[in-house]
């Protein structure tokens, strides 16, 4: 794909200040709370970091590896744990970090899994929300954009195991 024109949907410049305008909303809303920031890992990562920056309170951070895609376009539509939350997050008020929903069945999946752990609350974050693909009923509670029925990469995203160092989120033209 590599041969084929790069369409930028969201520009570094744009995912940046998006970051820092959500950034701030999260540190008010979370002012006076003990925040723990869950990763899930691999996707999250590039967008979990900057995230964490942005929101100026003390927050703990952790990390989930889930699987449902593998090297494909769409879900499997089974969600795996890989690598479980390492901390004890009882009484902690959650912060689920993802880099996209579509179908929504990993966020819900995670969702739920983290509400049996006993938080003080659980709240869920993306990058990219894409909900015309929705197969179960979740809407995250922060997003920085949503978008069409596109496969996207870039900033985080991957295509097999390549482009997530791309700094701007893409799809091919």
């Amino acid at each position: 794909m590599e041969d084929k024109k790069r369409n930028i949907l969201f520009s570094e410049e744009q995912i940046n200040t998006r970051i820092k305008e959500l950034g701030k909303t999260i540190a008010e809303d979370y002012k006076g709370k003990k925040l723990y920031i869950l990763s899930l890992l691999r996707g999250s990562f590039i967008y979990a970091a900057d995230l964490a920056r942005a929101i100026d309170l003390d927050a703990k951070i952790g990390f989930m590896t889930t699987s449902s895609y593998g090297h494909s376009e769409t879900s499997s539509g089974s969600v795996k744990v890989v690598n479980d939350v390492s901390d004890n997050i009882e009484g902690w008020d959650v912060l689920i970090v993802d880099d996209i929903v579509d179908t929504g069945i990993t966020m819900d999946f995670v969702y739920n899994y983290i509400k049996d752990l006993n938080p003080a609350s659980v709240k869920t974050c993306v990058l990219l929300d894409k909900p015309s693909r929705r197969k179960v009923d979740i809407q995250p509670d922060y997003c920085c954009f949503e978008i069409e029925d596109v496969f996207v990469v870039g900033y985080g995203l991957n295509y097999g195991d390549y482009y997530r160092n791309v700094p701007y989120v893409f799809n091919w033209e």
